[in-house]
């Protein structure tokens, strides 16, 4: 699946907080950082509009390999 060019990072971390598991921590600048219980992970989602493709790329496959998803699961629930 394609990455989208226009996906903010405001809606990426609603987006994970709503479907993985992950709950917003507290914000840093103009970074939210978002933490998930078990197994702990903690990513930190810049409020960019919008994210650069490869940004988004990293938090994804973060998020992916954490959760034990695909990131077309990710993808598919934006």
């Amino acid at each position: 699946m394609k990455l989208p060019h226009d996906l903010s990072g405001a809606d990426l971390a609603r987006c994970i907080c709503r479907h993985f598991g992950y709950r917003r921590e507290h914000q840093e600048g103009s970074h939210l950082i978002l933490q998930a219980e078990s197994p702990s992970h903690r990513i930190s989602v810049p409020q960019n509009s919008p994210l650069r493709l490869g940004t988004l790329n990293a938090i994804l496959r973060a998020v992916a390999k954490s959760r034990g998803v695909t990131k077309d699961d990710i993808l598919a629930k934006l």
